[in-house]
């Protein structure tokens, strides 16, 4: 079973917004975006708190956040 994903090209409202922000972030549309994107206010609500995590105010540093990050994935032996 595969999960239908909305194309960039097919985005509209809150979804294209989305979309948009992620473009002017990162200049792509992460795979993890894309998954969620049958839900626009699910992908919102995940995006406002990844966001919060990892760009928030926290006592660690950028860096310290990404290298946990990364760190469980290759335990968890999921892409990042």
């Amino acid at each position: 079973m595969r999960i239908r994903t909305v194309d960039v090209k097919e985005a509209t409202g809150l979804l294209k917004k989305i979309y948009d922000a992620s473009m002017t972030r990162a200049g792509r549309v992460a795979s993890i975006l894309r998954v969620m994107s049958p839900n626009p206010r699910v992908l919102q609500t995940s995006l406002r708190m990844y966001l919060e995590l990892m760009m928030g105010e926290s006592p660690l540093s950028r860096m310290q956040r990404e290298l946990l990050a990364t760190s469980v994935s290759v335990f968890n032996e999921c892409e990042y």
